[in-house]
């Protein structure tokens, strides 16, 4: 079987408006440009798969039921733009958590590689070819772990700036629709993680 590329998106504060610990349904709201942006990578061909740290269920905030109504949330919203998610891993991990069950160290929660490795195995991934787009580094990071290129949505998520070999995005961009247009531009360079591309990106400020 021929494996596909995928886009692996973070969810709080790439593709949806960052509310903290949100189990709230109707508090979900897409980036404006989330829906557009999204129905042209899936018309290319990308497989989207959704990544994201859940630490509340660590933290004993929510249940796995809320989360539930949050992926269906997603799904409602993303539906008239004809975009249904391929894949959605989350890590329900703290090491200071308070829920005995999710209260330890993991291999899945970002900047761990382990749920995209995870959604590369189960859902036939060609990592090499594939892209992680998140507003933090440590979502750069898990892609990069990974072997996927990294594109940082620098929306003022990051505040650290914490360096590292894994950390340096492949591009910069300042929506989700200058995000997908650096993706598609680079399918006819042909290029690959850890190709240098012809704009390196460059830290903000």
């Amino acid at each position: 079987m021929a494996l596909s590329p995928a886009v692996f998106l973070d969810k709080d504060g790439t593709l949806v408006h960052d509310v903290p610990y949100n189990a709230d349904p109707n508090k979900v709201r897409l980036r404006d440009d989330a829906g557009p942006a999204l129905a042209s990578l899936q018309r290319r061909g990308y497989r989207l798969v959704l990544v994201s740290n859940q630490s509340g269920l660590a933290r004993g905030m929510f249940q796995e039921t809320a989360l539930e109504r949050i992926w269906a949330a997603m799904a409602d919203a993303l539906s008239p733009y004809g975009v249904a998610l391929d894949g959605i891993y989350y890590c329900p991990h703290h090491p200071d958590g308070s829920v005995p069950e999710f209260a330890h160290r993991c291999d899945c929660r970002k900047p761990a590689p382990g749920m995209l490795l995870r959604a590369a195995e189960e859902l036939d991934l060609d990592l090499a070819r594939s892209w992680i787009i998140g507003d933090i580094l440590d979502d750069i990071e898990a892609g990069r772990r990974a072997g996927c290129r990294a594109i940082l949505l620098d929306v003022g998520s990051e505040t650290e700036w914490r360096s590292g070999p894994y950390r340096q995005p492949d591009r910069i961009a300042a929506s989700l629709t200058e995000a997908t247009a650096d993706i598609i531009a680079s399918e006819s360079l042909g290029a690959t993680q850890g190709d240098t591309p012809p704009e390196a990106a460059q830290w903000p400020g």
